[in-house]
């Protein structure tokens, strides 16, 4: 097995939208606004790459917040993201606006077809000299379905087998040409090589894909991978696939536990486990003083969360109408078997508050950022915190989420980065002009030619 660097991996957890992944973000005084506007998305982007992140992503979701109450009321009139722009003209802006730093985007393999994901990021990596990266996910709610001319959502196991075969066929159009095919001889006439440039003829069970992608083989190869599956089907997938897996674990000893299971996974499946990184998803409340950081973070956890977004966001996220339930009802055994995907939540919460927690606890730990660790105070002591994980066995480095935007990245960049850099733990300066180079990945070979 390789050796893992010693350096993390930073990366940035964004949204093209009115909030982050924190739901009150966008009532914080300093939050700004123009999350409608290009220049906002360049002036983050650039602020990133002077933090030298390995890459900023997007999140995404095909449907307004719409479970909860079966209708998109309190999504709206809440401010619980019911705003998501579309990701690949954001992705255009930032490869004008940066030169360095990976960029990513989610797209889901149930909602999407191959052909067009797989042009969309080949396109991305050539315009951005190597820089794109994938956030596959298999979708998880009716409103996203609903949105595209169906009732429901397929199954939890059916949405991983159609993903293998979705990547199945983007990886295999990303290989129909070949690295040398194109010749552009202008005496000749001769544009390209036919015999490198290669008919794909999919056939399988969800999808028959003639080919070749429009698009020649791209600065990386393939695109970077990103993957964010928790379930046990999700890590097999993960471990075929992913380049960089998402996680979201609360805790040190939880997280020590993930890594090493799919670390092992990765192994079983025939890939070196020092390819792929792991990254929790984390909040960074950083201050000029640890009275000030902790000041900033009751801000956070007190004044700006009102629980029917939260709630509304819950209901997205399990695909579950929690609009029958009174806020102070307890959460029951039988609540938690009913409800696809809670156990993990209310496990998590019952570790920092006891076991008697009810749907307003519940609706408050989604939007006051429990579901993933938290490091706060000075740039010094966040980056202590950083480091015992980094060098516990926890993680490869993280992916940071934002309390409020664009302030909590100036805040990473000023405090914490310079910190990690004194230590050896984060690079000073890019090295590499590629998001693969950045990542310490290897440009991958032909598999289709």
């Amino acid at each position: 097995m390789t050796s893992r660097t010693d350096q993390m991996a930073l990366v940035a957890f964004m949204q093209a939208g009115n909030a982050s992944v924190y739901a009150g973000s966008w009532r914080h005084p300093a939050t700004e606004h123009g999350y409608l506007d290009a220049s906002y998305y360049a002036k983050i982007g650039r602020q990133l790459e002077e933090g030298c992140f390995d890459l900023m992503f997007f999140d995404d979701r095909l449907a307004m917040p719409a479970i909860y109450g079966g209708a998109v009321a309190d999504a709206v009139r809440y401010g619980a993201r019911p705003v998501k722009l579309d990701l690949s003209t954001v992705l255009g802006v930032l490869a004008q606006a940066t030169s360095r730093i990976g960029l990513g985007a989610t797209y889901s393999t149930t909602y999407y077809a191959p052909f067009h994901v797989a042009r969309t990021f080949a396109t991305l990596d050539h315009l951005s000299a190597g820089r794109a990266a994938w956030n596959v996910v298999t979708s998880v709610n009716d409103g996203e379905a609903q949105n595209h001319g169906l009732t429901s959502h397929l199954s939890h196991d059916e949405r991983y087998d159609r993903a293998d075969e979705f990547l199945d066929v983007v990886a295999g159009l990303w290989d129909t040409w070949e690295d040398d095919a194109i010749v552009a001889d202008r005496a000749r006439g001769f544009y390209a090589d036919p015999d490198k440039v290669h008919e794909l003829r999919h056939e399988g069970e969800y999808f028959s894909v003639r080919g070749p992608l429009t698009v020649p083989r791209t600065p990386q190869g393939r695109p970077v991978i990103i993957q964010a599956g928790s379930s046990g089907r999700g890590r097999e997938f993960a471990s075929r696939w992913a380049d960089l897996i998402f996680t979201g674990d609360p805790g040190l000893e939880v997280a020590r536990s993930h890594y090493a299971d799919q670390k092992q996974r990765i192994a079983d499946a025939g890939r070196d486990p020092a390819s792929v990184k792991l990254c929790p998803m984390a909040y960074a409340v950083v201050g000029e003083s640890e009275d000030h950081a902790k000041h900033r973070e009751q801000v956070f956890l007190n004044d700006l969360v009102d629980p029917m977004a939260s709630l509304t966001l819950l209901s997205e996220l399990m695909n579950y109408d929690f609009a029958e339930h009174h806020l102070d009802e307890p959460i029951t055994d039988d609540l938690i078997t009913s409800v696809s995907g809670i156990r993990g939540l209310v496990q998590n919460l019952r570790a920092h508050i006891g076991d008697d927690i009810t749907l307003r606890d519940l609706a408050g730990h989604r939007a006051t950022l429990l579901q993933g660790p938290r490091f706060v105070g000075t740039g010094t002591q966040v980056a202590d915190q950083m480091e015992e994980w980094f060098h516990g066995g926890a993680c490869d480095g993280f992916v940071l989420a934002a309390t409020h935007s664009p302030g909590a990245y100036e805040d990473v960049v000023r405090m914490v980065v310079p910190e990690l850099q004194r230590r050896g733990l984060f690079r000073t300066e890019y090295r590499g002009a590629t998001l693969r180079e950045h990542l310490g990945l290897a440009r991958p070979g032909l598999t289709a030619a």
